[in-house]
């Protein structure tokens, strides 16, 4: 096979540099005088892809006549075979060296053949018949050979099975009702017209992915994703559904039903495959191991592919994975790639799932292989297989640390995947990214978080497996602007009533005082979540903390943006209703690797908002720290960049101060460690790979942690954040 690249024609050179671009409507048509608008897409299509060229650049000859000889050619142009490829010599005598390739490639594949052994009628002219006899061929239509007669009565015998199947496949109708026209000469137009519309029987075809990823149970979405989907089907004949995984581990549908509920409504929606994210393995350490995940997989009304992860060591998976890339899948089965038949087109999906996870999640016995080494080992067994459209299906992180793996690097060294569908770093990518390798362009997409966008990439591919056009969006899935789907919401009802029981249970738990997450809407210097420390703040990253030390025993730092903790907790009972209200986002934990002096810079920012008129302290700020695991002073009266006075960071039982030159690992959530409310050392140190992730949502750590303290809950104001310039903090506490 050819290595993979976009339209490898001089006609869109120009738009490769800037992505994929369609070609610009009429590119042909606005030169050629003698185009009626009858052929103008036939003549634009051909143009476009280099089938053929006019004889001058306003000359098409629309109305000429086609020698056989060349009428071969423009065939094989069509059908992406290679002109510079030495093909079986086919014995015929009279056959120019214009067209020799074409016709002997067109003999070997079966499509055409001579008037005799050594004669081809090269220069005869080509009949409708003939056309319709080479067109079956070449689209490998459904050909009955007992069809004997047709609707056309000028149409014989010999011919009738070919013309009767281009009339099934919509690419011609006659010329009238009962006259097809069989001796007449074919027309440069009318074989245009032919093999615009037989395009995607030649293999031409428009293809619509969509994608999901990291949804974590949140399964409230659903009902209104499988609206879109089900809409966006009935516009798009080709269509796959893909998942970049990760559907275990987030909501309380997984905590009720350790995704049962996920495969029910993956299921009704009818997802194409999917596969594994880190989550997936979350209950390996369970006493019942990944049982569930076993339970998942086998109930899953589609098939699951990972080509660089290895089941073989635990019994749970026996007869459940094949290490191949295979047509003949079945549901409820792990594979590492399969070859989907869209409409007759084949279309390769591996999947892959970040070396990381063992790291961040229970594998036990499954293992994990070196992604770069499997993706290329996949992408050969599809091309040994003639497999020109290879989808990368994974759950690696669009932009993750280099230490483990990334979509961009996967493109960067892996030749021949055409489009990568991702998951692991909730990004949303609007935009497709098209990431050039040599001549090898892939197109990267991901779609955010919890069932919040449905991904789209609606792409074109030419016979060569050569995209020549794209365009990619996020739908986002608002239930104010989208009717739930009926069915899928009669499926979801059963799991969402056991859902809304748990939320009003309580998680065992009493509060004796107000767990304060209260706001200063007006700026008038009262308690905030987001210009001082509060009770429930020093709670939030105590879990937090305590959760990461689990993790990683180096942590000893927690901070947490005021603008992730949403309402407080008030005394008595708490229900797991209640913490959700607080932490409604599910947002992930990370950990982050930060030199004292980028902490530094990161307390100057949480601190960086305009002060209150009168010395009342800072205004809100969404970016504002509660902090565990350290102290630290500030004077709001001071500029910003300059407020920072001291820190103090807790090792064992005392507080040391701040060493700028150390190295410290600090628990905070995903959206802060990208650089969210604008933390730029946080931000700078993912994108040099110095943030794990292992994603445990927020509000699971929260309970956890809290079922730990047995007892009643009387969190207290510790001093942990003093603005200096304040002799009684906004929240009460006295400094003397």
């Amino acid at each position: 096979m050819q290595s993979k690249k976009f339209l490898a024609t001089s006609i869109v050179a120009a738009a490769v540099a800037v992505a994929v671009a369609t070609p610009s409507a009429s590119a042909a048509t606005s030169t050629f005088k003698d185009v009626s608008t009858n052929y103008q897409a036939a003549v634009d299509f051909l143009y476009t892809h280099a089938i053929t060229r006019g004889y001058t650049p306003d000359h098409f000859g629309t109305t000429d006549s086609v020698k056989r000889a060349d009428a071969a050619v423009l065939i094989a142009n069509a059908l992406g075979f290679d002109p510079n490829k030495s093909y079986k010599d086919a014995g015929f005598k009279d056959v120019p060296a214009r067209s020799k390739w074409a016709v002997n490639a067109l003999v070997e594949a079966k499509i055409i053949d001579g008037l005799n052994a050594t004669e081809f009628g090269a220069d005869e002219l080509l009949t409708r018949n003939q056309m319709a006899k080479v067109l079956a061929n070449a689209g490998k239509l459904s050909v009955n050979n007992n069809v004997k007669t047709t609707q056309f009565k000028d149409v014989n015998s010999n011919f009738a099975k070919y013309v009767e199947a281009l009339v099934k496949a919509g690419i011609t109708q006659g010329k009238s009702d009962t006259n097809f026209g069989a001796y007449d000469n074919v027309t440069r137009g009318e074989i245009a017209l032919f093999l615009y519309r037989a395009q995607e029987n030649l293999g031409f075809i428009d293809l619509m992915v969509m994608h999901m990823n990291d949804h974590h149970a949140y399964l409230a979405q659903f009902p209104y994703v499988s609206t879109v989907v089900n809409e966006l089907r009935s516009k798009h004949e080709n269509n796959i559904l893909l998942h970049a995984g990760d559907a275990f581990s987030g909501d309380l549908y997984f905590n009720a039903f350790h995704g049962a509920a996920d495969v029910a409504m993956l299921n009704q929606l009818g997802f194409d495959a999917m596969t594994f994210g880190n989550h997936e393995f979350d209950l390996g350490s369970t006493k019942e191991g990944h049982l569930k995940l076993q339970e998942f997989i086998k109930a899953a009304k589609f098939p699951f592919v990972s080509a660089n992860v290895d089941f073989s060591k635990d019994k749970l998976f026996e007869g459940l994975q094949s290490r191949s890339v295979t047509a003949n899948y079945k549901d409820g089965q792990i594979y590492d790639g399969i070859v989907i038949n869209v409409n007759g087109q084949k279309v390769g999906v591996f999947g892959l799932t970040t070396e990381e996870t063992p790291t961040i999640s229970s594998t036990g016995e499954v293992k994990f292989e070196n992604y770069i080494d499997r993706a290329k080992a996949s992408v050969k067994a599809f091309e040994d297989q003639g497999i020109n459209k290879i989808i990368a299906l994974t759950h690696i992180g669009f932009d993750d640390s280099l230490v483990w793996d990334n979509d961009q690097e996967l493109a960067k060294q892996v030749a021949g995947i055409d489009i990568i569908v991702g998951g692991h770093t909730h990004s949303s990518i609007g935009e497709p990214k098209v990431v050039v390798n040599g001549n090898s362009p892939t197109i990267i997409v991901q779609a955010h978080e919890y069932g919040k966008a449905l991904g789209t990439l609606d792409v074109k591919f030419n016979p060569k497996g050569e995209i020549y056009s794209h365009a990619g969006k996020l739908i986002n899935i608002d239930p104010k602007e989208i009717a739930a789907d009926k069915k899928a919401a009669e499926i979801l009802a059963p799991f969402t009533d056991k859902v809304n029981e748990i939320k009003a249970e309580s998680i065992g738990s009493k509060a004796t005082v107000l767990l304060d997450g209260e706001r200063d809407n007006n700026n008038e210097g009262i308690s905030s979540v987001r210009h001082n420390e509060t009770n429930l703040g020093n709670l939030i990253t105590d879990a937090m903390l305590w959760k990461a030390k689990s993790i990683n025993d180096k942590t000893t730092i927690a901070i947490q943006n005021g603008g992730g903790i949403r309402t407080s907790i008030k005394a008595g009972d708490i229900t797991t209703g209640d913490i959700l209200k607080v932490m409604p986002f599910g947002n992930a934990l990370a950990i982050a690797e930060l030199s004292g002096a980028d902490l530094m810079a990161t307390l100057e920012h949480s601190v960086g908002a305009d002060a209150i008129e009168g010395g009342k302290g800072l205004k809100e700020n969404g970016g504002f720290l509660q902090v565990s695991g350290m102290k630290f002073t500030y004077d709001s009266k001071k500029a910003k960049g300059e407020r920072i006075q001291s820190v103090q960071i807790l090792e064992g039982d005392k507080y040391v101060d701040l060493d700028k030159t150390k190295t410290y690992f600090i628990a905070t959530n995903a959206f802060t460690a990208k650089g969210g409310d604008g933390f730029e050392a946080l931000g700078n140190a993912y994108k040099a790979g110095k943030v794990s992730e292992p994603g445990f949502v927020d509000y699971e750590n929260f309970i956890e942690y809290v079922k730990t303290l047995k007892g009643d809950l009387s969190p207290e104001i510790e001093g942990r954040i003093i603005d200096v310039s304040l002799e009684t903090q906004q929240n009460g506490y006295k400094t003397k």
